[in-house]
């Protein structure tokens, strides 16, 4: 009895619980991969919502991003200040939708705005440039990358505007059934 420490209150886990693919159990683990980034940061308790955001730097070299090339990107999509640097919310957010448990839709919905470099709302040449450039490490010549965007925007431009929409993205993930298994992150 006695001693326990509160992190969160019971109000404050039911809406991570309500709002992320995680159990109780796993939110409190994930708090603690968040702390152990910058323990002199994050305090023992979030019962008051402190204002606490790590560096991108921090979020960029957990083992389950730092060998990733869109690390940066993942951060940047998921921070709601854009540059990586991640409130507690927005951790447990990435690491939701980037959980098994997330659905396909949502899954998609991030994966496009990743590869949506220019914030477009398309994935336009460049930014399928910028992603072949980030999957092969820069090792396609130009005249390779130039036929790869081709062929990706000719199979899956279903309006012909020369760019993929959230709408084409998607219809591009259902034909792509390890989509589900190589877009996610085990806690």
């Amino acid at each position: 009895m006695g001693n326990k420490q509160t992190i969160f209150t019971t109000q404050q886990l039911d809406a991570y619980q309500d709002c992320t693919y995680f159990t109780r159990k796993e939110i409190l683990r994930l708090f603690n991969r968040y702390r152990d980034l910058a323990p002199q940061l994050v305090p023992l308790d979030y019962t008051n919502h402190p204002d606490v955001k790590l560096p991108y730097e921090l979020i960029g070299s957990m083992p389950e991003l730092k060998d990733n090339p869109f690390r940066q990107r993942i951060a940047e999509v998921f921070s709601e200040d854009g540059e990586g640097n991640m409130t507690l919310d927005d951790f447990l957010d990435m690491f939701s939708v980037l959980s098994e448990m997330a659905p396909r839709d949502l899954k998609a919905y991030y994966a496009f705005k990743i590869y949506d470099f220019n914030n477009d709302d398309f994935i336009c040449k460049s930014d399928l440039e910028k992603t072949l450039n980030k999957l092969t490490r820069n090792e396609l010549t130009e005249d390779e990358i130039r036929m790869v965007c081709e062929k990706v925007v000719d199979e899956a431009d279903l309006d012909n505007d020369g760019r993929l929409s959230l709408e084409d993205f998607q219809h591009m993930i259902v034909r792509a059934p390890e989509f589900l298994s190589t877009f996610h992150i085990r806690i």
